[in-house]
């Protein structure tokens, strides 16, 4: 689930000791040198709020390394989409933030076991998903709380979103774009063949996704989170940790579930 809290920032009075972070591309680093000279610079965990100055990806990956901390993290687009990011640099930062939305976000926990036996976990913010290693097409089963809801799906692979991530690569495979606060979990085929009309479901908050692979040797599949890569899975467990947080914040009026309400009327 992911909760959105009003438009207001955070914590008490306006944010003064900031950390700036950037992605490794011109324009983050001489964004990143011009705000370091203007308002100084605090490490991530000693600071009021981080400033992420990049793209969807590195704030990905900024949102990671803050999972569990009660610091916000604030995006300057430096990149290219920017879904998760603000548009500009505002004149006066500090201020600016005092003003800001905050969005908090819960990661889907992976837990994958390989043909070796070897146990791998991570976490994910956007989604877990598996796909085939070959030409042959998976075979996957699909239990959602230690029932069988699907025996047998064949297909180039499965994924599970967070509401956050249902407007990447769950809308890409057709997957329903998902409010912030509908306490909802996408499951979405990727490239079904049998049955060839399966769209998926969506799933509550809470529910428990194991996915296991038939006919793996003849069949490989790998399972992604977010920035982990498994391959030759057997057996998958998909599930929202809610012991861990990131928080996100966005410009007034642009809040990331006005973001992704205004996705879905996109054409």
């Amino acid at each position: 689930m992911t909760e959105v809290h009003p438009p207001v920032w955070p914590h008490s009075g306006a944010p003064h000791r900031l950390s700036f972070i950037s992605a490794p591309n011109e324009q983050a680093r001489r964004t990143h040198d011009e705000l370091v000279a203007r308002y100084g610079q605090y490490a991530p965990h000693d600071a009021d709020a981080v400033i992420c100055l990049g793209g969807d990806g590195f704030m990905l990956e900024t949102l990671h390394s803050m999972l569990g901390e009660p610091i916000p993290v604030y995006g300057i687009n430096c990149g290219s989409v920017g879904f998760l990011m603000n548009p500009s640099l505002p004149d006066d930062l500090p201020a600016h933030l005092a003003q800001t939305q905050a969005a908090t976000l819960h990661p889907l926990r992976m837990c994958s076991i390989d043909r070796a036996g070897v146990e791998t976990k991570a976490l994910a913010l956007n989604d877990v998903f598996l796909f085939r290693q070959t030409r042959q097409a998976a075979k996957i089963e699909i239990a959602v709380d230690g029932r069988v809801r699907m025996p047998e799906l064949i297909c180039d692979g499965v994924l599970v979103s967070t509401p956050a991530g249902s407007t990447a690569y769950n809308l890409s495979a057709h997957g329903p774009i998902v409010p912030l606060s509908a306490n909802l979990l996408p499951l979405t085929p990727i490239s079904a063949f049998r049955p060839r009309r399966w769209r998926g479901a969506l799933l509550p908050s809470t529910a428990r996704v194991t996915l296991t692979i038939l006919e793996s040797e003849k069949r490989p599949v790998a399972a992604v989170a977010d920035f982990t890569e498994v391959r030759d899975v057997v057996r998958v467990e998909i599930e929202e940790d809610r012991t861990l947080h990131a928080t996100l914040l966005f410009d007034a009026g642009q809040s990331l579930s006005e973001r992704i309400l205004a996705e879905q009327f996109t054409v």
